[in-house]
């Protein structure tokens, strides 16, 4: 019988996750917690052989230090996180800090048990849109790119603020028009597509700090 834990802020998806996990009849879901603080009190205690996290939306970094600071406390864990945007996340942090399986939030009843059931044979599960992912950041990583103007660094740093088109615009003293062009520059010479994507590249080029 594989032991599972689900972790969820909300408790309609800590529900809807151990309907899932219960699906199966060699499943049995010990426990659940709204927090990864909470996780931590009662793990040792339930010892589960795979955790379930729901990370929402919002992800931060001080999760990946959590889950980390849980693996190098505890056993090696069985951890599957789950995000609503898989580009949202610093995936080789989420690695580093010992997860065994992200899934998408989309991921059907059938893909999220068998992650369960692959995660507690000792095997590491990856959704192929995370895999994508990792694929092109690699290229990224390993090709040289082109170097960015000073008022494309101006901009990405602000992107890195959370700052939509129309304040950088505000910010810089140009037009919306202007930060847009900028913004495909950028894109371009980065080799990535999104904004989330632009900010995680110049972090690790060392053009911009967070």
């Amino acid at each position: 019988m594989i032991r599972v834990m689900v972790v969820a802020t909300s408790g309609v998806v800590r529900a809807g996750l151990s309907a899932v996990v219960t699906t199966n009849q060699l499943m049995t879901v010990v426990g659940s917690a709204s927090d990864l603080d909470l996780l931590a009190r009662e793990i040792g205690r339930l010892q589960p052989d795979v955790v379930l996290v729901d990370l929402g939306n919002n992800p931060q970094q001080s999760v990946w230090k959590k889950l980390l600071l849980l693996n190098e406390q505890q056993d090696p864990l069985g951890l599957i996180v789950m995000v609503e945007e898989l580009d949202s996340i610093d995936l080789e942090a989420a690695m580093y800090s010992g997860i065994r399986g992200i899934l998408p939030n989309s991921s059907t009843e059938s893909e999220i048990v068998a992650a369960v059931e692959a995660i507690a044979s000792g095997l590491v599960v990856l959704h192929p849109d995370a895999i994508e992912l990792l694929y092109r950041r690699e290229k990224v990583w390993n090709n040289p790119v082109q170097t960015l103007t000073t008022r494309e660094i101006e901009v990405l740093v602000l992107l890195a603020s959370g700052m939509g088109n129309k304040l950088i615009a505000k910010s810089l003293h140009i037009s919306e028009h202007t930060v847009k062009f900028h913004l495909s520059s950028i894109f371009q010479k980065l080799g990535v597509s999104t904004r989330t994507e632009a900010v995680a590249v110049g972090v690790r080029l060392g053009l911009i700090m967070l």
